[in-house]
């Protein structure tokens, strides 16, 4: 195969796929004590033992950091989404420094949510709820005038109380996905920081938890956009939508109030 050839290839590959792989497959075995069954680890090769195992641990945590930052710089992502992901992401990398286990251990695996959670619901008493900048991130793929429809929503106070709600449940939702991960973890990683059970205990975890995590995330965010939907549905009507904007206007022609 040559270069061109290859690279189309790697193209190919969704962006979903080389999340799993850099966040979770490559962590995983970078921690694994039995790397692919043969009785050693990456932590032998680092030196074996605490330090060994200390060295692994650091490499498995900074590296989907360092994914999510180099993603960000290389695509000169500067939205406020993807701003938010590469600062959890440096939260991250900062907390893989704190060498703690047990009860510490279980909080920290889940700082990023406890700060996120409560950073939305912060925000639900300002001006500009954090979910409102989710919706207005997802509808930058849209024309102008569609774009300008759903800011006009947005805008209106009476969707705008309903943003309000979403980003509070959002944000009780994200604080409970922490809850639930820190419980896993207190309950799982039992052994001592440094030790080869230590890594594979927190590996077990990381591959464990990946699923609850991603569901967890999914209802919070189907939770708050159902409430912003029931906001606009009780502003303009039954068939608006802020997902269609091509509705959304013709209700919103319907009562004399498109301005954009």
């Amino acid at each position: 195969m040559s270069a061109p050839q290859a690279a189309q290839s790697r193209s190919r590959i969704p962006k979903t796929i080389w999340d799993l792989i850099f966040t979770l497959a490559i962590p995983i075995l970078i921690l694994s004590p039995n790397l692919l069954g043969q009785g050693i680890g990456v932590s032998d090769l680092l030196g074996g033992g605490t330090a060994g195992n200390v060295r692994a641990y650091l490499i498995a945590a900074l590296v989907p950091v360092v994914y999510v930052l180099a993603d960000l710089f290389v695509n000169r992502n500067v939205s406020p989404v993807a701003l938010i992901g590469g600062a959890g992401a440096i939260l991250s990398g900062a907390l893989a420094f704190w060498y703690v286990d047990g009860f510490w251990y279980a909080i920290k695996d889940s700082a990023r949510s406890y700060l996120m959670g409560l950073l939305f619901l912060a925000s639900a008493a300002t001006r500009v709820p954090l979910f409102r900048v989710f919706l207005d991130a997802a509808s930058l793929g849209e024309k102008p005038a569609d774009r300008a429809v759903t800011e006009q929503a947005l805008r209106d106070p009476q969707i705008h109380r309903g943003v309000v709600l979403g980003t509070v449940v959002f944000a009780a939702v994200d604080l409970l996905g922490g809850v639930v991960n820190s419980a896993v973890n207190y309950q799982r990683v039992t052994a001592k920081f440094g030790t080869d059970a230590f890594n594979a205990q927190v590996a077990e975890v990381n591959a464990l938890m990946r699923v609850p995590s991603l569901v967890i995330s999914l209802i919070g965010v189907g939770l708050a956009i159902s409430l912003v939907q029931a906001a606009v549905k009780r502003r303009y009507g039954a068939g608006a939508s802020l997902l269609e904007p091509s509705k959304l206007a013709e209700k919103m022609r319907e009562r004399g109030e498109l301005t954009a």
